[in-house]
């Protein structure tokens, strides 16, 4: 599902790579305990995994690591991924002058918080489909 850079002789080479300006994105998943929290850190991860930028902790970030903070201030977009509405994911970032240029609140994607930590794979897919959409970009 990444989208590779791919030459006209149609292989992924690294001449390709080089020649796209790639962006830098920081993905901070809420990581809360709920379903929905911990569906943020598999998405992050997947999304990783598919070269949509990279997963970072939101907890060194709020612990003002000035590694962490350094590096969301550099990328060229930070994406918040937010289980609830309570939005803490959202709201350390701001807290830390960070702005999101993508935020995805996954009770808005008609996953419902539960008690339990469970989450299916189609949750998982709902979370990666919606952030490589733009669903939550700001203009």
């Amino acid at each position: 599902m990444a989208d590779k850079p791919v030459c006209s002789c149609g292989c992924s080479c690294s001449e390709a790579e080089q020649a796209e300006e790639v962006t830098k994105r920081l993905i901070f998943p809420c990581a809360g305990v709920a379903n929905t929290g911990q569906l943020t850190n598999c998405a992050a991860i997947q999304l990783t995994e598919e070269g949509y930028g990279g997963a970072a902790c939101i907890a060194l970030l709020a612990a003002g690591a000035e590694g962490i903070v350094a590096a969301a201030r550099d990328a060229d977009e930070v994406i918040i991924l937010d289980g609830c509405p309570a939005r803490c994911a959202g709201k350390i970032a701001e807290a830390k002058g960070i702005c999101a240029a993508q935020t995805v609140i996954v009770t808005e994607l008609g996953i419902k918080k539960s008690g339990s930590r469970e989450y299916t794979d189609e949750d998982v897919e709902t979370v990666v489909s919606a952030i490589w959409e733009g669903k939550g970009r700001k203009k």
